[in-house]
């Protein structure tokens, strides 16, 4: 072959694979547009992004030093994908955060807690009440709690709620819980909201087919001349197994059972984005029924641009991408991109500070934000 014709070859090559990643890209950032039902393969480009974005820019200094009017596609893309790329990463080096809360600010705080380590609690008590002693030490005044095995009929319970009340200085309440999937005679299996300031109403959202995933709880909190609705949510997990997390560290493809596995994986996921754009529906239509301001808090278990996350925060503010930095991965295994907790407010408040605590005493780790009212 001639080398004129090798490197038209060549080039072409490259600017189609540059292409492709383009549309890739796009596609994963505004996979929301798209109805999950039938287009979920397109949560997979989303999870994909922040790898696609890297491919973008790698190809912006290839094509310096080949051709440079090419970088055109990628700096196009990105351009199109601006809110996009600003919500998977925010335009900026580092964020700070005090730890000392300010008396008119609202600290929220949410947590999968993972059972707070019940099953481990013969032998490693002190896991819990390393938790607890975290907690307190940020003081928040609304704290979501998801996977919370809790009792509150029998105060021998290792995770009495009366007690932990007490424990963290909280005022209030609401654990919603479905008896079905009660963790043992003692325990219930759900999701709880705590708050310093008064709760005057209480609610708790099921709906088919009422598993842990299918409910929801908010409630209507007072203070001073303020009220605001604090709904806490936990979206479908992906159910992966300890052989699908090895796998996913691993991945191979040599023979007919690492391909089951690889289905297996797919399967999941697929399942996944199916069920939480049914449930972030459900939780949109109770955003929208509020009569107060709203926050969000919970583990989504997608990433930013996926259409649960677009779904619950239309019209709201996202507490990372108003100030944090990085990528700001809330859970500690698989990969760092995931950033799959978030607290959302209304516009009528403030984001002031917000931070992840790196801290591994759940597969989870913590965030927290400072809020104010903006009068």
């Amino acid at each position: 072959m001639p080398k004129s014709l090798f490197r038209r070859f060549t080039k072409k090559f490259f600017i189609i694979i540059n292409l492709i990643i383009a549309v890739l890209f796009l596609l994963g950032c505004y996979s929301n547009w798209f109805n999950p039902t039938s287009f979920w393969f397109l949560g997979l480009l989303t999870l994909g992004a922040f790898y696609l974005l890297l491919l973008l820019l790698g190809f912006i200094l290839f094509w310096l030093f080949i051709k440079p009017s090419w970088c055109i596609i990628s700096l196009a893309t990105m351009l199109l994908a601006y809110k996009p790329i600003t919500q998977i990463i925010p335009l900026r080096l580092s964020s700070s955060f005090v730890k000392t809360k300010q008396p008119n600010n609202i600290r929220v705080m949410s947590w999968n807690v993972e059972h707070f380590d019940i099953l481990e609690y013969k032998t490693h008590p002190e896991k819990k009440q390393q938790m607890l002693d975290l907690i307190n030490e940020y003081e928040p005044d609304i704290a979501f709690f998801q996977e919370m095995v809790g009792g509150i009929k029998n105060e021998q319970a290792i995770n009495y709620i009366p007690k932990m009340v007490n424990q963290l200085n909280f005022e209030d309440y609401h654990y919603s819980f479905n008896d079905k999937l009660d963790f043992d005679a003692n325990h219930h299996f759900g999701i709880i909201l705590f708050s310093k300031y008064p709760i005057i109403k209480k609610q708790t959202v099921q709906f088919f087919p009422n598993d842990y995933n299918s409910i929801f709880q908010y409630a209507d909190v007072i203070k001073d001349a303020d009220t605001f609705r604090v709904f806490n949510i936990h979206l479908q997990s992906l159910k992966f197994s300890n052989s699908n997390l090895q796998y996913i560290e691993k991945p191979t493809v040599k023979d007919e059972i690492d391909l089951q596995k690889t289905k297996n994986i797919i399967s999941k996921l697929k399942t996944g984005f199916i069920k939480r754009k049914v449930q972030a529906d459900r939780v949109a239509e109770e955003i929208a029924k509020s009569p107060y301001p709203v926050i969000i808090g919970g583990d989504f278990n997608d990433l930013a641009n996926s259409y649960a996350y677009n779904t619950i925060g239309k019209n709201l503010s996202n507490s990372f991408a108003e100030k944090g930095s990085g990528l700001g991965r809330t859970f500690s295994g698989i990969s760092p991109t995931l950033r799959i907790d978030n607290i959302f407010t209304s516009k009528q408040l403030q984001v002031l500070q917000y931070t992840c605590l790196k801290k591994k005493l759940s597969d989870h780790y913590p965030i927290i934000a400072d809020f104010k009212f903006v009068k």
